[in-house]
């Protein structure tokens, strides 16, 4: 093989690992992005505390828990087919079930506060 040859090799090999990398920051980012959401469902819970009926203001409060969990998964299974697409060189990767276990916790997080903002 040419020295040109291997060297374009190896930086296709690097783009594989740069994609992986900007894959992780993809899925943080929009994790962070849910917790916005779930941000705004208790800032609404709070700003519209007294508004009457009160269910009106925790239906819209729920709405935003929805749409963080549904931004978790989302980020989640977008993350692990860009994943399964690439092949590592030179990094480690994430594994794809901290993926998981992150988007089940968070899931688990805004349900929790859907429960307390509820009760309240």
């Amino acid at each position: 093989m040419s020295d040109k040859t291997e060297q374009a090799e190896k930086r296709t090999e690097w783009s594989e690992d740069r994609t992986i990398m900007a894959n992780e920051r993809t899925f943080s980012s929009w994790m962070g992005t849910g917790l916005g959401a779930i941000g705004v469902a208790i800032g609404l819970k709070a700003v519209f505390g007294a508004f009457e009926p009160t269910w009106a203001a925790k239906l819209v409060a729920s709405l935003f828990l929805g749409v963080a969990i549904a931004i978790f998964w989302s980020a989640r299974s977008q993350a692990c087919k860009t994943y399964a697409r690439l092949h590592e060189r030179d990094i480690e990767a994430t594994p794809t079930r901290n993926y998981t276990m992150l988007a089940s916790i968070m899931t688990v997080a805004a349900l929790a506060t859907g429960i307390i903002l509820w009760s309240l």
